[in-house]
């Protein structure tokens, strides 16, 4: 049998041992409670690593381009349809390319103009008073209590941008005997609607000159159709390589003249294609020759 002596040593040894680690547990759980502040916590990555090929996208320069080398242009106008189903990443609402306009015509790294021909800059007052609603509203002021009118501003809905407004240039290149195309610049077409929701009608918000906004616009990811997240596709990159579907409205004449000036439904429609197929036609004629 176990002798009352041994007992009572081993409970003396048990009680000093746990006294002995119970400052160590005590601070550890003050360790696990302690509250981390946010700055030292770090971002969640949304995904398997952290992208920033888009980040550190460079544009590429236009090559060169001599006067004397050009012995055909002609200006171009379309319109561009968020709504039809090729332009759907127009209005994604992770990355639309309203947002990369509105940051860029916004803090100045764009040349914002007020028409086609880029000749008057908007400066960043006029740019705010067409992307904001500026409303009167009455509010109480908290330390006299009386009523007061405070103005206050609302962001446009980007979402009523339905349609761009798109003029570029085509011009054949005698130096390399090639036709090419550049952008030259972009419009948003926003619906104004009543209280009630209703359409009033179509405006264009400002023109940016499209050559300086391309570094702005390399920054921003277009969501591509299929889902792939991983795709490295920027704004920049798609009106490039022109994945967009359009309509030509325009192109340069004596009379300055819209198509819709003399011809209108599915006739307006076949004006259009037939303007794109002679400058095609063009280019193969100077091929024959």
């Amino acid at each position: 049998m176990t002798k009352p002596s041994s007992l009572r040593t081993g409970l003396l040894f048990a009680c000093l041992f746990g006294a002995s680690i119970a400052p160590f547990t005590l601070s550890a759980q003050v360790e696990v409670t302690e509250i981390i502040p946010d700055d030292v916590i770090e971002t969640p990555v949304d995904g398997v690593v952290r992208r920033s090929i888009t980040e550190e996208r460079q544009v590429l320069a236009y090559p060169p381009v001599r006067e004397a080398d050009i012995v055909w242009e002609k200006r171009i106008w379309r319109v561009l349809d968020v709504r039809e189903k090729q332009n759907l990443p127009f209005i994604a609402p992770e990355s639309p390319l309203f947002t990369a306009l509105r940051e860029g015509a916004l803090d100045g790294s764009m040349y914002v103009s007020e028409d086609d021909a880029f000749k008057n800059r908007m400066s960043t007052t006029a740019i705010r008073n067409q992307l904001f609603k500026r409303d009167t509203v009455m509010t109480v002021d908290v330390e006299t209590g009386e009523e007061i009118v405070k103005v206050v501003e609302n962001e446009i809905n980007w979402e009523n941008v339905k349609r761009y407004r798109i003029k570029e240039s085509w011009y054949f290149d005698a130096r390399t005997s090639q036709m090419k195309v550049r952008i030259l610049g972009i419009a948003p077409l926003y619906n104004d609607v009543d209280e009630m929701g209703n359409f009033r009608f179509e405006r264009p918000l400002f023109w940016v000159y499209y050559p300086s906004a391309r570094e702005e616009l390399a920054q921003h990811r277009v969501v591509t159709p299929g889902g792939n997240v991983a795709a490295n596709m920027t704004w920049e990159d798609w009106l490039e390589m022109r994945f967009f579907a359009s309509v030509i409205t325009k192109e340069s004449n004596t009379l300055d003249r819209k198509i819709e000036n003399y011809l209108t439904g599915v006739d307006a429609l076949m004006e259009g294609r037939r303007i794109q197929d002679a400058i095609f036609n063009f280019e193969h004629d100077m091929w024959q020759q």
